[in-house]
């Protein structure tokens, strides 16, 4: 999702093709056995020039991965419809792991009533898809619904980071899915960059400690410590970013993380924690809202932007993956949530300040 880019804008459809061909390659050449994209990464052109980067060989180094694009399937005839122009782009007789995108309780809903699932089957027996998998973004609740809702997932995809261990599906939801079977590709593990380029109070953190590593490096040790962890993604915009996260990938290994390191995780974990505007503990007592606004997730996305210095990425996704209906901007300020908050949040204030910050 982040290929490097001939203009100002990290994810544009202006793809720097023959720099991104450069580094998937290296990548391969250098152990990486396993790709993702999606077809809506880039504008559309991710999987286009993933496709160019397959050839000479490279695809069968590989396993590929990419996703049916949920937000755009409108009947149940748009999965094939998708899928057939996916393999297009990409070059491929066949998709190792296609993933539904996305999934929420809205999204997968639609799943159940579309009877995508029997598409998906259709596929893998059709030899257009190897493995059925998901990725996923909202409650742990939502989550076990869907891990239990199927049985035949081969993988899924969850954000997952030392910053992230109680937020969506969370450790809860990694250790219940390696329980099942089913293998656990971690996205998001700098959350977006933000553990990687972390403010100075932390970069001194990491000095006085002794780590010769890098921010990036102690974030992604954290990570392959867990034996549940099957695939780590890290989206790579530079060449000097594939090559530091091989090295990183080279001394990795389950249960290899020291106590240093461990209690330098636990000091950065609570220099950020200590950051957070909003006292909200995601209790989820404050719904339903009578407006359908996701109150919770709300408080979320700015407590990330107050914690890391910078709203961007969380207003990238408000917008991406909130609905409208779910915005803060829905608020009525009725006060229903406020009489169940346990934190006593002024709950209506705060949407107005989440509305102002993200509009």
């Amino acid at each position: 999702m982040r290929l490097p880019t001939t203009d100002s804008a990290p994810i544009s459809a202006n793809v720097a093709e023959e720099e991104a061909i450069r580094m998937i390659r290296y990548a391969i050449d250098n152990g990486v056995n396993y790709v993702d994209s999606a077809y809506v990464y880039h504008s559309g052109k991710s999987e286009v020039v993933l496709g160019k980067a397959l050839r000479n060989g490279y695809r069968d180094k590989v396993k590929v991965a990419t996703k049916a694009p949920l937000m755009l399937i409108k009947t149940a005839e748009d999965y094939d419809k998708f899928l057939d122009e996916q393999l297009k782009r990409l070059g491929v007789d066949m998709i190792d792991f296609y993933l539904f995108h996305g999934l929420s309780k809205s999204s997968w809903d639609k799943v159940k009533n579309q009877n995508l699932l029997g598409r998906a089957e259709a596929a893998l027996k059709a030899g257009k898809i190897g493995h059925i998998g998901f990725s996923f973004h909202d409650r742990y609740e939502v989550f076990e619904e869907i891990v239990n809702g199927y049985d035949g997932w081969s993988m899924c995809q969850i954000q997952y980071n030392f910053m992230d261990t109680d937020n969506q599906a969370g450790t809860k939801g990694l250790k219940l899915a390696a329980s099942q079977g089913l293998s656990v590709v971690i996205m998001e593990p700098l959350l977006g960059g933000k553990l990687a380029n972390p403010p100075q109070e932390i970069r001194k953190q990491l000095k006085d400690s002794g780590h010769t590593g890098s921010s990036a490096d102690l974030a992604f040790q954290w990570l392959w410590d867990q034996p549940e962890v099957s695939v780590v993604l890290s989206g790579m915009s530079t060449m000097d970013q594939v090559i530091g996260n091989i090295q990183s990938a080279n001394k990795s290994g389950s249960g290899s993380l020291t106590g240093m390191e461990t209690d330098l995780i636990e000091k950065i974990r609570n220099f950020y924690k200590e950051r957070t505007a909003i006292p909200c503990t995601n209790c989820g007592y404050c719904m339903p809202c009578p407006n359908s606004v996701d109150i919770p997730r709300n408080l979320k996305l700015y407590n990330d932007g107050a914690m890391y210095g910078s709203f961007n990425e969380a207003k990238r996704i408000y917008y991406l993956f909130l609905q409208p209906e779910q915005r803060a901007e829905n608020c009525i300020q009725c006060k229903a949530c406020e009489e169940k908050c346990p934190q006593k949040i002024t709950i209506s204030e705060w949407m107005l300040k989440v509305q102002e910050k993200f509009r």
